[in-house]
């Protein structure tokens, strides 16, 4: 699959249980009206996506299909957050929370024979350590916390052979609104794009397979932590170092 240059899709997501107004979409928004900046010939594409499992499957893979873009970029919200998180991996399975549906992934995996791990293309924990926007800290993080914004990430990993990236971004807030989450996804995606020329990340290279899907880092310098075992639902991954309470995040 050749992607067009001139391409860049970015994803928020729609209503979920307490989250009425999701401040993913919002952000979304937001940098909608601002564009990409700089690279004026980079076409920005926006999408909203249900917290529906069978919906975004069927939309992701059209994307890829149809749009062919150098960067697809998912935004979600985190409900515990204080911080943008960029999201190193994706994973297969172990998606035990339902959706606004009450569906849940058969076997509880995105691709039944797919790898464990799809690891991002773009070098998360370098773009969180260059990219600077006054009022907001940015951090990388290796669980991106297997409810449909993690399921969502590893089906466009595994369709776009890793042309694809995640961040999550905290609630609204006065300290954080729309118009600085907005700014925000600008700054951090022009580094990606970046990152990504830098890297030369040709369009038939195949994405980095993890391993182990054992390891999660929150924050550029923390040690590692081990996640579950016993493939937790997503109340249990959601919890960050730098934030320990529980909440799922599309």
């Amino acid at each position: 699959m050749e992607p067009r240059p001139s391409c860049v899709v970015v994803t928020g997501f729609g209503p979920f249980r307490q989250h009425l107004v999701n401040s993913s979409w919002e952000a979304v928004k937001e940098l909608s009206k601002l564009g990409l900046g700089r690279d004026t010939e980079v076409e920005l594409r926006t999408l909203q996506l249900p917290v529906d499992y069978r919906e975004v499957k069927r939309r992701v893979t059209r994307i890829w299909e149809d749009l062919q873009p150098q960067l697809t970029v998912h935004v979600g919200v985190d409900a515990t957050a204080k911080a943008v998180v960029l999201e190193q991996r994706g994973r297969n399975r172990w998606y035990r929370e339902t959706d606004v549906r009450g569906f849940r992934p058969e076997s509880g995996a995105c691709v039944p024979d797919g790898p464990e791990v799809i690891e991002s293309r773009v070098n998360m924990k370098a773009v969180s350590r260059r990219v600077a926007v006054e009022g907001v800290e940015v951090l990388f993080s290796r669980d991106a916390g297997r409810y449909v914004c993690d399921y969502t990430y590893y089906l466009s990993l595994h369709h776009g052979n890793g042309r694809a990236a995640l961040i999550h971004v905290p609630p609204l807030s006065p300290g954080l609104p729309a118009s600085l989450l907005g700014k925000a996804l600008q700054v951090i995606i022009q580094e990606m794009l970046e990152e990504a020329t830098a890297s030369r990340l040709e369009p038939g290279c195949r994405p980095f397979i993890a391993a182990s899907s054992e390891e999660r880092v929150s924050g550029p310098d923390l040690p590692a932590l081990r996640s579950p075992g016993d493939g937790a639902t997503d109340s249990r991954c959601a919890q960050r170092q730098h934030d320990p309470g529980p909440g799922p995040r599309p």
